[in-house]
């Protein structure tokens, strides 16, 4: 009897290690997000502050199980059966889930989703056992489940939302206004008293928020702490402005990032030793249950159907030794996880200052909030005298550089922001501790950095309706993450208890499948952008430099063109439409990729110098006609799939020979000119110039033929519709084609006269 349960809680173990893994991919965001996006510190040295953070924070967390201790469910109303039934839902719904969320990106709560899920398990069980021992009353399941719960959490999701947003816009308004963007020459006056106030707050949040629940710390002093929290607030603010000024003239030490470090640590070790539970706290309380209940039958045989899990109603220590063992897979997990980056990634890209390649897309909701926003805002600027105006955009006004410095490497925002975003975030989380709200440090953190980056006026016309977007797709996922959570979790719940260990096995494997599968596809995906970043590069400067680029681009665009073709004619041929259907898809990437090129424009031509008129002329040529020939070939791809898919006629064998004579003519053109521009033998675009005439001339022919075809013997004007855009297209493709090598050809020959 005992095997089933010990297979369960190694599984438990497997899934423990697992969502450890997952969740602090997802959580990384609440500590780094800050240090990354300002680039006040190495990314080494980052890890290494965030590593130490965690560490110490999950060696000093009480490893209390937090969710079951605020009474999510009542344990002394299930068996014991049942309770590992509910801890092995929650733990396979926990890992799908955050996986899931980690591969798009997004930040969600850890602590909203363990919830949610001990939620929906929980009450999955009360309603079985209510139809299994009464009469189906389901106003009976507020006798095991605190419904009460699960509402205050749901009002603390939006308080944390609205007042953390607005509150970090209100302070980075204040402190752009005192240090401006050019915050070099204030911080000499001012900051000193910025860095008291900031290390003051974060150390307040490292006691009230981080060391509230260590062990070690007795009740005493924490009760002296609460009583003088004044006290050592004044103290602290007084020795840290005479510390951060001392630092600043003695030193030469720059206080913001000081305080960008401070702050990093704070946040990891709170996030450590806070959320922790949240990963290993259900397998933890299954171990206690299994060990409650193998004590209980080893003295009176009970039955695991009959065992009432009131043990658990307390609180569910963890050994120092597996507090230990976790924190050393958070910090592992922080240094190699590439979705913990694409996290990050998502809340720099939308609180960035600046333009750029937006991840989002607009929506009415976006759109409408940011029409109505400039609406009021100029209402407002009516108002205020046009000399309050004028200071007031002074001090927004940034560095005359700032446009021009678009390298790849350059912050997102600056140290004040970054500063603001730290120190912001972390009194919002010691208030709400305080007062015993159930706030989200995910929650707090994002929506502080949103509006840190509305008042920095990082929101311009330009980017807001992406920007506004974007948080809307991810504080609407917040919400998803409550209810898929419930409902899985319910679900799972279901087919353990009528499925028994089949079931369980099945979900288990099904688990281990898509998180190694999600797993593979993200390290494809990885690699894929890593090539890709020649299409987001916007800090060209030199002619070399614009040679090689341009090279790469035709170079890989013609490749993907290349290789769509022949998918095309190929796939038509066999009327295969699942295939086409793909071609159909991935004609976008190609599109995006020209696309990504053309939003870099602006930034390209403020890279180079006065004098490189010419070149950016050639440049902006070059991707006009590389986007006439990814036009062509998804026109091509595009209308072979609606034909197929429309179910007409497959075309006859006569036109797909003659397509694939096309194919392997231009397969063989194509080739020659992705390994001319690969190995950069620009000698040989003579050459290909001369091959030009013999293809088009041979499309020509094609269509001439076709025109017979029709006066004599071709009957289906959807094939003839068909073939004649193909062959039309193609010879469009050829042409831009050419243009191109010869544009190409032009501005090499005069670039290597210039320069020698």
């Amino acid at each position: 009897m005992e095997d089933i349960y010990l297979v369960m809680l190694v599984a438990l173990l497997a899934l423990a290690i697992t969502d450890l893994v997952v969740g602090v991919s997802n959580d990384a965001i609440n500590f780094l997000n800050s240090a990354i996006g300002s680039k006040a510190i190495s990314m080494r040295t980052i890890l290494i502050v965030a590593s130490i953070g965690v560490a110490v924070g999950a060696i000093f967390s009480s490893g209390l199980m937090e969710v079951a201790r605020k009474g999510i469910f009542i344990p002394g109303e299930f068996y014991f059966e049942e309770i590992m039934i509910i801890f092995m839902a929650v733990m396979i719904t926990d890992v799908l889930l955050l996986d899931f969320f980690n591969s798009l990106g997004l930040p969600t709560s850890t602590t909203v989703s363990i919830v949610f899920e001990l939620l929906g398990a929980a009450v999955c069980m009360a309603v079985i056992k209510i139809y299994k021992n009464s009469d189906g009353n389901l106003a009976l399941l507020g006798e095991y489940i605190n419904t009460a719960k699960a509402t205050e959490i749901i009002i603390g999701i939006l308080m944390a939302v609205v007042i953390a947003f607005l509150i970090g816009a209100f302070v980075q308004y204040i402190s752009r206004l005192v240090f401006s963007f050019q915050f070099e020459k204030k911080i000499k006056y001012v900051g000193a008293v910025f860095g008291g106030l900031s290390l003051t707050a974060i150390l307040y949040f490292i006691v009230i928020k981080g060391l509230k629940s260590v062990p070690y710390i007795s009740d005493g002093t924490m009760e002296y702490i609460n009583t003088h929290t004044l006290t050592i607030v004044l103290i602290g603010f007084v020795i840290f402005t005479a510390v951060s000024q001392f630092l600043m003239s003695v030193l030469k030490v720059n206080i913001l990032r000081t305080i960008i470090i401070i702050g990093t640590f704070a946040l990891a070790l709170a996030f450590a030793g806070n959320d922790l539970v949240n990963f290993i706290g259900v397998p933890i309380a299954a171990w206690q249950s299994f060990e409650l209940w193998q004590s209980a039958h080893a003295a009176t045989g009970v039955l695991p159907s009959e065992f009432a899990m009131t043990g658990l109603s307390g609180s569910v220590p963890t050994p120092e030794i597996l507090l230990i063992a976790a924190g050393a897979i958070m910090v592992i997990t922080l240094w190699f996880s590439t979705k913990a980056r694409s996290v990050v990634d998502t809340g720099i890209n939308l609180s960035r200052q600046g333009d750029g390649v937006e991840r989002f897309e607009p929506n009415w909701l976006s759109r409408g909030i940011v029409r109505y926003s400039v609406l009021f805002g100029s209402a407002m600027s009516t108002i205020l005298p046009a000399s309050m105006k004028r200071k007031i955009d002074n001090k927004f006004d940034k560095p005359t550089a700032h446009l021009k410095n678009r390298r790849i490497d350059a912050p997102a925002f600056d140290m004040v922001r970054a500063s603001v975003n730290l120190v912001v975030a972390s009194v919002l989380i010691s208030i709400g501790t305080n007062m015993k709200l159930p706030l989200s440090t995910t929650y707090v953190t994002f929506m502080v950095a949103m509006g840190t980056s509305l008042a920095d006026r990082a929101w311009d016309r330009e980017s807001a309706v992406y920007r506004v977007a974007g948080v809307l797709n991810v504080v609407g996922g917040w919400f998803v993450t409550a209810i898929v959570a419930f409902t899985a979790a319910a679900i799972f719940g279901a087919i353990i208890y009528f499925g028994g260990p089949i079931a369980l096995s099945v979900l288990i494997i099904l688990a281990i499948v898509l998180v190694v599968r999600s797993g593979i596809l993200h390290s494809r995906k990885t690699r894929e952008e890593n090539t890709r970043k020649k299409f987001k590069k916007s800090d060209i400067i030199t002619i070399n430099e614009i040679t090689s680029e341009t090279s790469e681009n035709i170079s890989n665009v013609i490749g993907g063109i290349n290789k769509m073709y022949t998918k095309t004619v190929d796939q038509l041929g066999y009327y295969d439409l699942s295939k086409l259907k793909k071609n159909y898809k991935r004609i976008e990437k190609l599109e995006s990729e020209v696309d990504e090129l053309k939003d870099n424009i602006f930034y390209f031509i403020k890279s180079m110098d006065e004098d490189s008129v010419e070149a950016s002329k050639f440049y902006i040529l070059t991707l006009d006609y590389l986007q006439d020939m990814v036009q062509s070939i998804g026109f091509i791809t595009r209308n072979s799939y609606n034909h197929v898919h429309n179910n007409h006629k497959n075309l006859k064998f006569n036109q797909i020979r003659d397509l694939k004579k096309v194919d392997d003519k231009m397969q063989i053109l194509f080739d020659e000119i992705t390994e001319t521009f690969d190995n950069h033998e620009f000698g040989n675009i003579n050459n290909l110039l001369n091959e030009k005439q013999e293809l088009m001339d041979y499309v020509s022919e094609l269509i001439q033929k076709q025109i017979e075809r029709i006066r004599t013997s071709e009957s289906s004007p959807k094939n003839t519709k068909l073939y004649f855009g193909i062959l039309l297209e193609t010879k469009d493709l050829i042409g831009s084609t050419m243009n191109l090598l010869q544009l190409f050809q032009e501005f090499y020959n005069e670039a290597r006269s210039t320069n020698y």
